[in-house]
């Protein structure tokens, strides 16, 4: 885990709005969670999810990371909003168990050595019989060691980067040995966080589903779907204030009033997952700032939103903006404040009325638009009605 800088101890979350994963009910699990299947020997991918898909009673179902119809083993099925994961799980590093035979026997040190020049940074181009489109590829190799070897038959471990064809490596390390090397057997044990111990048999699925909507116990299906949040657990990430959420939800980028923590040294450019306070997957966005630059920083945008998960219904708008009949100032509490049960308000910020808004500079607009956590470009009228939403 990644140390943090907290920002407000003090920030507090409502329990009336959204809620921690572990209290989801099966059907919010399943419109954005992720089942491990443990793909069988011979059909495809696709046809696998699509069997998963039906079995559930979904509209749609994606998959993670194609398998040929030869392998086997992990293949994250998607389902509703994690299916906008895709690409980011596509990136995972992949894990492989593969059965390698050679036309001949082969000497054991002499094969350990070839693999080690096979690890590293390696060119990669697919075999025709691939799955998936040919190109050539750059890959990295991060382990490739020999597990066995009987005869001319060797069984090896394979860490790379996701996009690895294992076919060519077979086929390379033939090319160096100067032996044919035939993939007889491929078993896929880990992507990314998710590894073949967790896996399950489509009829295990079917068993969890049958219990589900005939006998009304829930128990076997919240324990296959794995929420988003547990994806995205290795990624830094910052936690937001409620009344920063709405906002986020709708593609607003992040501003700094809004954070209560955040991980240490994540880099500008880098993807960072927005958290609410209840453990919730808000959206996976891109950094603009060092995470670091965060103490000093007391307004301005922080990160910007790649990929939104959470419906913008879920929290409240953080601003409400005064009757169109009212001509005195309106307080609107900001993302920073926290009212207590006294409904008390501390620094709250004021919000001019619609009047003033019209006379106010562009400048002026920008910098309300900033401290209230919304987003600070577009027209001044624009900007007006982003206030007054």
């Amino acid at each position: 885990m990644m140390d943090k800088w907290m920002f407000d101890e003090s920030a507090t979350t409502d329990p009336a709005h959204g809620k921690a994963p572990s209290e989801r009910s099966v059907e919010e699990l399943l419109a954005g969670g992720i089942i491990l299947l443990d793909k069988p020997f011979g059909p495809t991918s696709h046809q696998v999810s699509a069997w998963a898909r039906d079995l559930l009673g979904l509209d749609k179902m994606g998959h993670g990371g194609t398998l040929d119809p030869f392998a086997t083993g992990v293949l994250p099925l998607l389902a509703g909003k994690a299916m906008r994961m895709t690409k980011s799980l596509l990136t995972h590093q992949k894990t492989y168990i593969a059965v390698l035979k050679f036309s001949n026997a082969v000497d054991e040190d002499t094969l350990v050595e070839i693999m080690k020049r096979l690890r590293g940074r390696i060119y990669n181009v697919p075999p025709t019989v691939s799955a998936v489109k040919v190109q050539v590829r750059s890959r990295t190799i991060h382990q490739f060691e020999l597990i066995d070897i009987k005869d001319n038959l060797a069984v090896v471990k394979i860490d790379c980067d996701a996009g690895t064809y294992v076919r060519t490596m077979a086929r390379d390390l033939g090319l160096f040995i100067g032996e044919e090397v035939e993939l007889t057997e491929l078993r896929r044990t880990r992507s990314g966080n998710y590894v073949e111990q967790q896996n399950l048999s489509l009829s295990q699925i079917a068993d969890a589903v049958w219990l589900w909507k005939e006998k009304q116990d829930d128990s076997a299906m919240r324990k296959i779907i794995h929420p988003l949040e547990v994806m995205t657990a290795s990624m830094p990430e910052i936690v937001v204030k409620d009344a920063a959420i709405s906002a986020l939800a709708h593609g607003a980028p992040l501003a700094r009033p809004g954070i209560v923590s955040a991980s240490k040294g994540v880099t500008k450019g880098s993807d960072v997952r927005l958290m609410s306070l209840k453990g919730e997957l808000i959206a996976v966005a891109e950094m603009i700032v060092d995470s670091d630059q965060l103490t000093v920083m007391k307004k301005g945008e922080v990160a910007k939103s790649v990929t939104v998960i959470m419906m913008p219904d879920v929290y409240p708008k953080g601003w409400t903006s005064p009757p169109p009949h009212e001509s005195a100032s309106a307080e609107v509490v900001s993302p920073a404040v926290e009212v207590d049960s006294q409904e008390t308000i501390e620094n709250p910020i004021t919000l001019p009325s619609l009047s003033e808004l019209g006379k106010m500079k562009k400048a002026e607009l920008v910098e309300l638009c900033d401290n209230a956590g919304l987003e600070t470009k577009g027209t001044k009228a624009v900007l007006i009605e982003r206030l007054t939403q």
